[in-house]
């Protein structure tokens, strides 16, 4: 720009003298005008794009709305496939196709490709893309599937890949993600198992090369495969809890895929909390659509409609999770703090934990661990929303709650209207217990599925003083 800034000023001749820039100066502008106008041009130019520039970036961003709106599931199988491996992005993008409404496929060691792939407007995961595998053993699966048909089992698996460069870590972390689900085996049978069929497979592997030749090559073909059954030893286990399934999956997918540690307690954590991961995201776009306000840009009518959300900075909220990290560290002052990430059925968000609330709740703050944070809302203009906590404990302390509706002097109406209302919302989502409260008495009369809105329900039938929700 120094160089420009000279050209721009006092013109460029060429080695005969003959002009190639006039510049300012032969144009009639004085030298100080001609620098004060140079010096606002290179400041646009910090921000600035030429107009070919913005052109491709204008053309890029329609290709993308285009694609994304009428190939969703192709558009984010490649968005995903762009961040192969990479177990810190790939949650982001999964949290998108829920958005979007698409499904995703858990791997299969029979239909899964090294990259996610769609598969009748669903994606499948990517063997790729799990955590300790690599893509050079997963082509290599991958290819030895197509040339030779799927595998038919587990010692089918091992065997034929036994020369294609794919390790026992390799094998562990495909077994933890659940590839082989399909074969008859349990994960803990398969874990406890793997490492002995693998040495098996390639001690024979060795006697092969020298030409050594064992009991399990003699015989007819019928014998050679009832003795290939026995060959290999596996060590049965039950299978492992629904939580450890979770925990491993989410170990190697980097997500929870096939369920939700939280999706049995959803009805007490809606009951109990005011606020979620969802609502914090609602939060960020009303920040950013009230920025666009100021700027007098024009925006659609749903940005326009979340100005009338009910959160704003300070507001206390309560929120439920499971923890997903926690990175502790020390204040200017010596003094302890932890931002924490804890993950709902919707997503992650941050909580600021200072020292008080970390020392009060450091049994609680550990990773896995289902909490709920008492808390107040943290909203700025640049950043996420978070939550800074006042108080951090074990969600279980939380999940013996009754609902008490006190009918003391209730009119027969409203007492009508309750009784409809218990049976509307009973059925099938049974997980609360509702008592009904006459002077000092309480009486069962039911069980119902409760979240905010049907508790905001039964406050309008019978008056919010006479609806608590008690351990």
């Amino acid at each position: 720009m120094a160089k420009e800034r000279e050209v721009f000023i006092n013109g460029q001749t060429d080695e005969d003298g003959n002009i190639v820039v006039p510049g300012c100066v032969r144009n009639g502008i004085d030298a100080n005008s001609a620098n004060k106008i140079f010096d606002e041009m290179a400041e646009f130019a910090k921000y600035a794009f030429n107009k070919s520039h913005a052109a491709c970036y204008a053309v890029v961003a329609y290709r993308t709305a285009y694609l994304k709106t009428y190939y969703p599931a192709e558009f984010m199988a490649a968005t995903l496939n762009s961040f192969l491996g990479n177990l810190d992005k790939i949650p982001q993008y999964i949290d998108e196709c829920k958005t979007l409404g698409i499904e995703i496929l858990k791997p299969d060691i029979n239909k899964s490709n090294t990259k996610f792939t769609v598969e009748n407007g669903k994606i499948r995961f990517g063997l790729g893309s799990i955590k300790n595998v690599g893509t050079v053993p997963v082509d290599n699966i991958v290819n030895e599937r197509t040339k030779s048909g799927e595998y038919k089992s587990f010692i089918d698996f091992c065997e034929r890949i036994k020369d294609e460069q794919v390790n026992k870590k390799c094998v562990e972390s495909l077994i933890k993600a659940g590839v082989f689900s399909e074969f008859s085996q349990t994960r803990a049978t398969l874990l406890a198992s793997f490492e002995s069929i693998v040495d098996s497979i390639q001690n024979s592997n060795k006697k092969g090369l020298n030409g050594q030749v064992s009991m399990f090559d003699l015989g007819t073909e019928e014998e050679k495969e009832e003795m290939q059954e026995k060959k290999y030893v596996f060590e049965e286990h039950e299978e492992m809890s629904n939580k450890e399934l979770l925990s491993m999956e989410k170990e190697m997918l980097g997500f929870y895929l096939s369920g939700h540690p939280l999706e049995k307690l959803r009805t007490q954590i809606e009951a109990q909390t005011t606020i979620n991961t969802l609502e914090l995201k609602t939060i960020a776009n009303q920040v950013e659509a009230n920025n666009m306000e100021d700027e007098g840009v024009e925006i659609s009518e749903k940005m326009t409609s979340l100005s009338k959300q009910k959160y704003v900075d300070g507001q206390r909220v309560k929120y439920a999770g499971i923890i997903t990290a926690i990175k502790k560290k020390y204040t200017k002052n010596n003094k302890i703090m932890a931002f924490v990430s804890i993950e709902d059925l919707y997503g992650t968000s941050e909580v600021i934990v200072f020292e008080n609330a970390y020392l009060n709740g450091k049994d609680s703050i550990v990773e896995e661990n289902i909490v709920i944070v008492d808390g107040r809302l943290s909203i700025r203009e640049d950043d996420m929303p978070t939550i800074i906590a006042n108080e951090i404990k074990d969600f279980g302390e939380q999940k013996q709650n009754i609902f008490v509706i006190d009918i003391t002097d209730l009119a027969e109406t409203p007492k009508s209207k309750l009784r409809g209302a218990i049976k509307y919302f009973g059925g099938d989502k049974n997980n609360i217990n509702v008592y009904v409260k006459i002077n000092e008495d309480k009486k069962l009369c039911g069980q119902i599925y409760l979240n905010k809105d049907i508790l905001e329900i039964f406050e309008d039938i019978v008056g919010k003083e006479r609806c608590m929700l008690e351990k």
